[in-house]
């Protein structure tokens, strides 16, 4: 689609080589971050605290994938303490879509969850037995997404549900996606959402170590040690016996990339990726056996051009235009690149723009063994949790779609524990478009200054506006001399 600005990008890299020049992409721009306090740093005082008695119990059974279960946890959290319930470990629904069995404990270290939250929250592993008989949709306690509203705030679990906690003792949330704003929220709920994304979600040591295998795999050698590094791997951290940079060893920093290209993500977008005819009838035929929704809901409303839509920046970014967006923000052709997810739409073809700009791109497929991915291969989640954790502990994270859950959670997890030095590169879409519409005519320096400029833009430290993810901006409560 950009071939112009291909060769372009091809000249402009190789006489940076030769000039020896750096990206200043590698670095957090932004000092002042230091001011901000982490979401959960708040004062023992402000705890709510558990409650004398409980009101019942709280079921939740998550959908989706990995970030989604997750963050359908931190919001089972806090409507727990919310509700004065206890809360029973939350189950995860089986996906026709994600086909994966795996539960709590298969992802997540129960024990310790359950005692990171123990001062704030009432947590059992499942109902008591005496309530394991009770027909809870026949007494009125099943509660779907269809029963609340998405981003509820929390004055509406107080009317609709605490009422039916108070009478039947139990409550069972079937689906939970999305179903708790994060604003209006008392500041002690948001605490308790922070605390338990970022304190108490332990992945199994299983995940650990192949996680730890992964990130020596890609640095080449145990190059650093980190906060993230800990949090994410705990006792199967990188050593640091080895912590010289000797070239001749490899590299000992990578960037890596989410790259939001699956056939279901392109297939729902209704975007056109310059594949013609072809491309319009497999991505047509694609969403009429996977999203009969959104077939309905088309069939009611005024369509909106392919063209539109990619001016109004919602068209997934290609693997052509994610390596433009890294040229023009100065990476070498050498850089070591982990790509996150698999199966990119198009394959190979597709994926040559990219590979042939930046020929050190690996995945976890091409670093691990198939006996060493063995364990997780039919589990979504938990490969998912391994992407997790490479893109956390990366020297650089860039997405291509900061609205989606892995991007949001990771870069979120980058804020909250890289103290400074993880930088997350974030495109703005709709910008991005009106820079490539020029792709025939814009010369390659004023397409780097305007690139770079976007994506500082991203970076800039700013509070956490109103209705905002407090996974993906966990710093905004407390900065040095006010509150927000």
């Amino acid at each position: 689609m950009y071939g112009r600005l291909l060769n372009l990008a091809y000249a402009a890299l190789a006489e940076k080589e030769f000039k020896q020049e750096k990206s200043n992409f590698w670095e957090e721009p932004h000092q002042k971050a230091s001011l901000w306090k982490p979401c959960a740093d708040k004062k023992d005082s402000e705890r709510l605290g558990k409650p004398d008695k409980s009101n019942g119990y709280l079921m939740v059974s998550a959908n989706g994938g990995l970030n989604q279960q997750r963050v359908a946890i931190c919001n089972a959290v806090a409507l727990a303490s919310l509700l004065n319930a206890t809360l029973v470990l939350p189950r995860f629904l089986y996906s026709n879509v994600w086909k994966d069995p795996s539960q709590f404990g298969d992802i997540y270290q129960e024990e310790y969850f359950m005692k990171i939250m123990k001062d704030d929250v009432n947590i059992i592993k499942e109902l008591p037995s005496h309530m394991k008989s009770l027909d809870i949709e026949s007494i009125g306690s099943l509660i779907t997404d269809a029963d609340i509203v998405k981003e509820a705030k929390p004055s509406d679990y107080l009317e609709k549900v605490l009422p039916l906690l108070l009478r039947n003792g139990v409550v069972h949330f079937l689906g939970f996606g999305n179903r708790l704003g994060f604003d209006p929220v008392p500041s002690q709920l948001q605490r308790l959402r922070c605390k338990c994304n970022f304190h108490a979600l332990k992945f199994v040591p299983k995940i650990q170590q192949v996680g730890s295998l992964l990130i020596r795999r890609i640095r080449k050698y145990d190059a650093s040690q980190s906060m993230l590094d800990k949090q994410l791997l705990g006792e199967f951290m990188p050593s640091s016996a080895s912590k010289m940079n000797d070239p001749t060893r490899g590299p000992s920093r990578y960037l890596a990339l989410h790259l939001r290209f699956e056939v279901d993500m392109i297939a729902y977008s209704l975007c056109e990726f310059g594949g013609g005819e072809d491309e319009k009838r497999e991505l047509k035929a694609y969403r009429e056996s996977h999203f009969p929704l959104l077939i309905e809901r088309l069939k009611k409303s005024k369509p909106i051009s392919p063209s539109e839509l990619r001016k109004l920046g919602r068209c997934p970014l290609t693997p052509e235009e994610a390596a433009l967006v890294l040229a023009g923000l100065g990476f070498k052709r050498g850089t070591y690149i982990y790509l996150a997810g698999s199966h990119m739409y198009g394959g190979e073809s597709r994926m040559y723009p990219l590979t042939s700009l930046y020929p050190n791109l690996v995945t976890k497929e091409t670093l691990l063994t198939d006996s060493e991915l063995a364990p997780f291969r039919n589990f979504s989640s938990q490969m998912a949790a391994l992407d997790f954790i490479a893109c956390a502990t990366s020297d650089v994270f860039a997405m291509t779609d900061s609205g989606s859950q892995l991007s949001s959670l990771v870069s979120g997890f980058r804020t909250y524990y890289g103290g400074r030095r993880a930088p997350n590169l974030r495109p703005n879409k709709k910008r991005l478009a009106a820079i490539l519409s020029e792709n025939s005519t814009i010369g390659w320096n004023s397409f780097e200054d305007r690139v770079r400029k976007m994506i500082e833009e991203g970076q800039r430290v700013r509070a956490r506006s109103f209705g905002r993810s407090i996974y993906r901006q966990p710093s905004h409560f407390m900065m040095e001399g006010r509150n927000d």
